[in-house]
């Protein structure tokens, strides 16, 4: 790892050798990936996977091997693309979602409900209720996110409109 002074961002050589000297996002992989280690030892980049993904969230990322992209809509958790996998790299005994990923949702301080504008556009879109509002005065309502019903879906990532969710794998107690 490589530590770029300007932006005190941690880069990996790849994205040095490339130019990219920014903070990538969360590299998500499609819902029940192995480990990243095996599932890059397992995956041929056949792109069975991607052809699978009605919701077009799934494409071909850097070295040629699937990543899930929640700029149009979030996964519904189908299990399609784990149907058409032949070599193992996902993976399931139980397809339920919330054992899909560990990464969960995380509402930044840019949120325009946090600085008083009415937008509710996350907690519309959460089928799992894990973003709801707490009112406040002033017709204010606060964002509070229950992580233990997040399933990272990304509904919510691609409904905001001021980009201030994220995703992050949660830190382990």
């Amino acid at each position: 790892m490589f530590e770029a002074d300007d932006a005190k961002t941690t880069l990996n050589r790849r994205q040095l050798l490339r130019g990219q000297f920014h903070q990538q996002p969360l590299l998500i992989r499609p819902p029940w990936a192995r480990p990243e280690d095996e599932f890059v030892q397992l995956c041929t980049r056949c792109d069975a996977c991607i052809k699978a993904c009605w919701d077009e969230i799934l494409t071909r990322g850097s070295g040629g091997f699937p990543e899930i992209r929640f700029h149009s809509s979030g996964c519904d958790f189908c299990g399609d693309c784990l149907k058409a996998c032949d070599t193992g790299a996902l993976n399931a005994p139980v397809p339920a979602p919330s054992l899909a990923w560990r990464h969960r949702a995380s509402i930044e301080s840019s949120c325009l409900s946090l600085n008083g504008i009415v937008c509710r556009s996350c907690g519309d879109a959460c089928d799992t209720e894990a973003i709801s509002f707490k009112l406040q005065t002033r017709g204010r309502a606060t964002p509070l996110l229950d992580t233990e019903r997040c399933n990272g879906c990304g509904e919510c990532f691609a409904v905001c409109p001021n980009d201030s969710i994220s995703l992050a794998i949660p830190e382990a107690n």
